[in-house]
């Protein structure tokens, strides 16, 4: 994979918004080790013993194991492995591959990406996000007990415990995740990487700039800039993806439809600071000097590409920064929407083993 240089990107594509305007966007963010010691606060609570428990089948050269681990006291996170079978003293490097909305651990992208790695000595592990697959009783329906469990922590007023089930929850259960993984004996704790699929995207970035121990991220479809996209009236992919919540938030709030101002309002209660300093491309800044892969499309609803834009400059500084641009691909697939496909899954493969596999 080549390094691909943003603002060549954005000549070559011919797009409508002039560099110079993009970088006249870049906000002045908080410092990076504030950042990260504010987001990490904002997420904090007890924590408990993982528990974990799992069930192992063989299948050729090939061991896939099934269970649980806790991330909080009521929390039991369904968890997904493939691992070649080798000498139990091996340590492997890890992928972690994230699911977007509606999907869950099972899609038949995780099957097929976490066979190729298991065959290439990496192991795979996937998660079901909060309020997906067997994280609700009998399995979840798509994204609708996700879009309800967004508009119940909207009404909410209890100032001692606000959940953040839409992306935030499920960072901290990563960060739990990496607790467990390290504490294992076959885990390569210093050769982990992580990636998803949209909201597995942005759960990873977010994840992945507060802990350090996620070494490799791959950003599939979800770098943008929530501010950008809610101040230049093109929040509706994003907020599409929980619509049920904006619709039952409208109302509540007296409008007869979704629109910019409730949008906001939802969002500044259910992701405080994700227009402000937990912006992508304010986040992303913590990334650096860890090797990133970011896959995007240039005509992405969900992540308006002006918005994507100042996120590729935001990183493109910060590795320049940190002498570590060569670790940094930025991929962009032109005269395509919010999809995910063969091209990216190899991408994604081929990153992992390039950094997980020295």
């Amino acid at each position: 994979m080549s390094q691909i240089n943003f603002k060549a990107l954005v000549f070559f594509l011919l797009l409508s918004i002039p560099v110079a305007q993009v970088l006249a966007q870049v906000p002045q963010y908080l410092p990076v080790q504030q950042v990260r010691k504010d987001f990490k606060a904002l997420l904090d609570r007890p924590k408990v013993a993982p528990k974990p428990e799992f069930t192992t089948v063989r299948k050729d050269s090939i061991q896939v194991d099934r269970g649980f681990i806790y991330t909080e006291a009521n929390e039991r996170m369904p968890i997904l492995i493939y691992k070649p079978v080798r000498a139990e003293q091996t340590k492997l490097p890890i992928a972690i591959f994230l699911h977007g909305t509606g999907g869950n651990k099972d899609g038949g992208e995780t099957k097929g990406l976490f066979t190729r790695l298991a065959k290439a000595g990496i192991m795979g592990v996937a998660i079901d996000a909060r309020y997906h697959g067997q994280r609700i009783a009998g399995g979840a329906h798509g994204s609708k007990e996700y879009a309800e469990a967004a508009y119940q922590a909207f009404k909410t007023n209890d100032a001692t415990h606000h959940a953040y089930p839409f992306l935030y929850d499920t960072s901290y259960d990563l960060w739990r995740l990496v607790d467990y993984l390290v504490s294992r004996a076959d885990v390569k704790a210093d050769r982990i990487g992580m990636g998803g699929i949209s909201m597995g995207g942005i759960e990873t970035w977010m994840a992945a700039a507060v802990d350090t121990r996620i070494y490799a991220s791959v950003l599939g479809i979800s770098v943008q800039s929530f501010k950008w996209s809610l101040e230049n009236d093109q929040w509706q992919g994003r907020a599409g993806t929980i619509g049920e919540a904006h619709t039952k938030a409208a109302h509540d709030l007296g409008d007869l439809a979704i629109n910019q101002h409730n949008v906001k309002a939802v969002w500044n209660k259910i992701l405080p600071g994700i227009t402000g300093e937990f912006d992508c491309p304010s986040m992303l800044r913590l990334l650096a000097p860890r090797p990133v892969l970011i896959l995007s499309k240039d005509k992405d609803q969900n992540n308006p590409y002006p918005g994507a834009q100042i996120g590729f400059e935001s990183i493109t500084e910060a590795y320049e920064k940190a002498n570590a641009a060569d670790k940094l691909d930025i991929e962009v697939q032109p005269n395509l929407g919010h999809v995910f496909n063969a091209k990216d899954m190899d991408l994604t493969y081929q990153f992992f083993c390039k950094y997980l596999l020295n």
